[in-house]
């Protein structure tokens, strides 16, 4: 049905950023490509069908009516996978090259693949995984 809502496709992950110029040079040094729309407010990256935009931090909060106080773990995290054990080192080493912390070092995991954790500057948690349970198409693309 035409205009029907649809929960199941994510389109747009907004992260908040404390500083807009650090975190595109960020994510720009681990490849991705500033698109249109992006400027001095706003930084959107294409991700296959996804979009991640970067948004000043303080600007977000107030856009959403909540409080930007920016403390502890919020129950969150990104996922980048790979289709090999050897990638995902080759991920981390160039995301800590650009300016992420490791925050676990990529191991053998419980689940049976392969996986780590990086923060960007502003401390957005990301996984770089290897699972041996879901395709992964030349172009990053998921298939469960």
């Amino acid at each position: 049905m035409t205009g029907e809502t649809h929960f199941s496709t994510v389109s747009i992950i907004a992260l908040g950023v404390s500083d807009l110029g650090r975190a595109r040079a960020f994510y720009e040094a681990l490849g991705f490509t500033a698109g249109p729309g992006s400027g001095e407010q706003i930084v959107f990256f294409q991700l296959g069908g996804l979009v991640l935009s970067l948004y000043p931090r303080a600007l977000l909060a107030e856009d959403a009516e909540v409080e930007n106080d920016g403390q502890g773990f919020d129950g969150m995290t990104l996922a980048h996978n790979y289709p090999s054990e050897e990638a995902v080192d080759a991920a981390m080493a160039r995301a800590l090259a650009s300016g992420a912390t490791l925050k676990k070092k990529p191991q053998k995991v419980f689940w049976g693949g392969y996986s780590g954790y990086f923060a960007d500057p502003d401390g957005h948690l990301w996984e770089v995984a290897h699972n041996p349970f879901v395709k992964v198409d030349d172009h990053g693309i998921v298939t469960l």
